[in-house]
């Protein structure tokens, strides 16, 4: 702390020692509140540990668990604050992967590109540039803190999974976690970092609503899924209570063939095939499934944690549907003017915007938060991150598909860490606000 040094002038007069007395004990007793409280003079000193500055490319696990953050300054949160994270472009990054497939146990085996054999590298080495400003490297101990002695659910399918699993994996150069899963089912998993008081879960719920397998085989031999739109999925809307954030998404097990119930009642289906029931688009189950899922959060009365909504990440199928022979084998990020976000993904990607914004107007009315965590664009950029045929062994007697929808691990969905850690920091930001303007929130460093 730097300090300047300063000229009293005083004209001579006999009260002149009393002041000059004064003004030297008021500083003294100035002194030592700045020692004692070096931050006091900081207007987000109660949020340090939301705005310690991480290395934008950290080299070492060794420089990640340097508690001693500077922090940033009032004009780069505003900078942050007024940029859309969601919009650029990827760049290089050869400082990445900050994990390995060999320092990482939590990736899924169909994820674990580099272990089966996967030749190429230079997927895992770029990171999502902002237009308009720069997108900090995660920062394990950093985010850490911040989640200290609170909890975060991931709610969705086995990309949701594929999410957790990234963070497990950039979180491991500080700590592992210990599994504190209140069943065996693989499904539905807990996870503690007992040093931090931080708690990990998976839901799994691939419709968000309730839901059950009619048929094993199906008309497309993936199974055909009875889907009832108005109601919630319990297994997943009777555990949030006590979760401070919840991460939501689904979409790509829309595609299969379901039934769609409302009020019990059959009201229609995607290609089910079923005598006398209207064939529909899947986005009729789509829509009502979010707007169930949300309506089921907003009715949650307990429920004061913030859910993040983790838009549609599309998949990279070329040359042949998923099960024609379609397969992802670039090796290089497409940059935005060389594809476009458009057909069933422009229109799933819509219904989840839309349904959001309806959700977020109801929850400010109950006192519920809603955030939108958009992943869209910068994975519509990645046609190279998928595992493709990466995911087991080629002798291996299994029947799997090229996977152009999962995420290899390393990987680009590490960034979506990237994205919740600065919107990490600004809920900080937004809670300080409200705390310093309780009674004027249109006052705000912004």
């Amino acid at each position: 702390m730097k300090h300047q040094a300063m000229e009293l002038h005083f004209s001579q007069s006999p009260r002149t020692p009393k002041i000059v007395f004064t003004i030297t004990i008021t500083l003294i007793i100035l002194a030592i509140i700045s020692l004692h409280y070096p931050l006091s003079g900081n207007p987000i000193f109660g949020f340090s540990k939301y705005y310690s500055s991480p290395s934008p490319e950290p080299s070492s696990p060794s420089s990640l668990n340097n508690n001693d953050s500077d922090q940033v300054s009032i004009k780069e949160v505003e900078g942050s604050e007024k940029c859309d994270i969601f919009s650029g472009e990827w760049v290089p990054n050869p400082e990445g992967p900050y994990y390995t497939n060999t320092t990482c146990w939590a990736i899924h085996e169909h994820q674990n590109c580099m272990k089966y054999g996967r030749p190429d590298t230079d997927f895992m080495k770029w990171r999502w540039k902002p237009d308009e400003c720069e997108l900090p490297i995660f920062n394990p101990s950093q985010f850490l803190e911040i989640v200290r002695g609170k909890s975060m659910a991931f709610v969705g399918d086995s990309v949701a999974r594929n999410q957790m699993q990234s963070l497990i994996c950039l979180l491991s150069r500080v700590e592992y976690p210990v599994d504190v899963s209140y069943t065996p089912d693989e499904r539905f998993k807990r996870w503690r970092y007992t040093s931090y008081n931080f708690t990990l879960a998976t839901f799994w719920t691939p419709h968000l609503v309730k839901s059950k397998e009619a048929d094993s085989d199906g008309p497309t031999n993936t199974g055909m899924f009875n889907l009832y739109l108005d109601e919630f999925d319990e297994e997943w809307t009777t555990q949030i209570d006590d979760f401070d954030f919840l991460i939501i998404s689904a979409g790509h097990w829309f595609f299969r063939p379901m039934v769609y119930y409302e009020n019990n009642k059959i009201v229609g289906c995607k290609y089910c095939l079923l005598d006398n029931v209207t064939d529909m688009k899947m986005f009729y189950g789509y829509r009502r499934a979010f707007r169930t899922a949300f309506k089921a959060i907003n009715s949650l009365e307990n429920y004061k944690g913030i859910t993040f909504l983790r838009t549609f990440a599309p998949s990279h199928f070329e040359n042949g549907l998923w099960n024609q022979g379609g397969n992802c084998v670039r090796t290089r990020p497409s940059k935005s003017n060389e594809t476009a976000l458009e057909g069933d993904n422009l229109e799933l990607y819509m219904i989840q915007i839309e349904e959001f914004k309806a959700a977020e107007k109801e929850g400010q009315r109950r006192g519920k938060r809603f955030r939108l965590l958009d992943t869209t664009q910068a994975m519509l950029l990645r046609p190279d991150g998928h595992p493709s045929r990466y995911g087991h062994w080629p002798h291996e007697n299994v029947t799997l598909y090229n996977d152009c929808v999962h995420w290899c691990l390393p990987g680009p969905i590490d960034t979506w860490s990237d994205f919740l850690l600065e919107m990490l920091k600004m809920e900080g930001i937004r809670s300080y606000e409200d705390k310093l303007y309780p009674s004027d929130r249109k006052m705000r460093f912004r």
